[in-house]
């Protein structure tokens, strides 16, 4: 029993671990040496027309060392690793939802939702897009949402 609950928090751990890493990457990787992956992202324009975009390839960024847990974790006593995997995996697919499906709508799988939370999540997620440029860019996380975007705009401008 104690084993499956260190197990159960080492994915805990790694998968709110990965926010902050998600923030690192899209703050000084995306919007630094890597934005000629990520500008796309910012301007649909420079897609022409695709479907992918050269941003969708952070996805192998964040899913190698995800497997070379599994891997590792699977292949050698340091079976802790493939928990760090899963909790990379998990939070992967909760990015993927959240980011491509229900923000960026690339997948038509469920409405939208209405709730503080998603709202802020919207919001957060529209200001920072609201810069084409890779400067002056502002809520680079996913999950974690600063206080202010859960005002409406109306309320964000009284104070």
């Amino acid at each position: 029993m104690e084993t499956v609950l260190l197990y159960a928090f080492i994915v805990v751990v790694t998968f709110c671990f990965m926010e902050f890493m998600a923030w690192f990457a899209h703050k000084y990787i995306m919007h630094g040496w890597l934005w000629t992956w990520h500008k796309d992202h910012h301007d649909p324009n420079l897609k022409e027309g695709h479907f992918f975009e050269k941003n969708d390839m952070f996805f192998l960024v964040f899913a190698i060392p995800s497997a070379a847990a599994y891997i590792i974790g699977l292949a050698t006593p340091h079976l802790w690793l493939l928990f760090v995997g899963i909790g990379i995996s998990i939070y992967g697919l909760v990015y993927f939802l959240i980011h491509d499906v229900y923000i960026h709508r690339r997948f038509k799988w469920f409405r939208q939702l209405d709730n503080p939370y998603s709202r802020a999540i919207l919001r957060a997620h529209g200001k920072h897009h609201s810069k084409k440029s890779k400067e002056d860019c502002e809520s680079f996380g996913l999950l974690v949402v600063a206080p202010k975007f859960f005002k409406s705009r109306k309320e964000r401008q009284k104070s």
